[in-house]
């Protein structure tokens, strides 16, 4: 039997709403089996800002975890025997949010990418928000000219939830999954988390909506077209 833990990816955005926010992590704590859990904080998409890291633990902490350690990765002389042996310590990996594009290439330069996704592998719970959640699934898209659509590519990502996914982009209609989905092979779906929600990720890609319905797009016939969103089926 698999030891792979369900994956959360949440949206994060503003508003914040803190009660949801907290009901949504409680969520996560429980499916750790720890009352009071320790997070392991990876930074990397925000190149280990201190200030985001410390809003990030207020709120983990103030939900009910434990300790908050920081595994810092980005510096050019971070210490990444530390970074990884406090990830190994941790019952929860919390990827942030941040630059999806940055984020990846410090884990990929930093050789973190194998590592993680060992743990993943060996029974890690992970938990993402914002350009977190997105790095935690197959892949993402770039503009390698930001002002010609037809520039688009996509590039891998962590691949530990084994879906593709965009988060707090309703404003936009969902613009960036949009031309992501385009670029892939007809079926596939997307999801599109809308902010102050999450999906719980099983490890075979079945979704969960938690906190609000998921929005869902699918390539048909080389176009992209939303279908039926997926309500909760519990309250948190």
């Amino acid at each position: 039997m698999s030891s792979k833990k369900p994956v959360y990816l949440l949206a994060g955005g503003r508003p914040r709403n803190e009660q949801t926010l907290n009901s949504l992590l409680h969520e996560v704590y429980r499916e750790s089996g720890v009352k009071s859990p320790t997070i392991a904080y990876v930074g990397v998409a925000n190149n280990d800002s201190k200030p985001f890291y410390l809003m990030m633990t207020t709120s983990l902490k103030s939900a009910g975890a434990g300790k908050i350690k920081h595994s810092v990765i980005s510096p050019k002389k971070a210490d990444l025997k530390k970074a990884q042996d406090i990830l190994e310590s941790a019952d929860i990996i919390y990827i942030s949010g941040g630059d999806v594009e940055h984020g990846m290439q410090i884990l990929k330069e930093k050789n973190m990418v194998e590592i993680l996704v060992e743990l993943y592998n060996r029974g890690k719970l992970f938990l993402g928000i914002s350009a977190g959640s997105i790095m935690l699934a197959i892949e993402w898209v770039l503009w390698t000219d930001p002002n010609n659509d037809a520039s688009a590519e996509v590039f891998p990502c962590l691949g530990i939830a084994p879906i593709l996914c965009d988060t707090h982009g309703e404003q936009d209609g969902w613009e960036e999954l949009q031309s992501l989905l385009i670029l892939e092979k007809d079926g596939t779906i997307g999801y599109g988390i809308p902010s102050g929600a999450a999906i719980k990720v099983l490890p075979d890609g079945t979704i969960e909506a938690l906190g609000g319905a998921t929005h869902q797009y699918i390539k048909q016939n080389g176009n992209v077209k939303r279908i039926t969103d997926i309500s909760p089926i519990r309250s948190l």
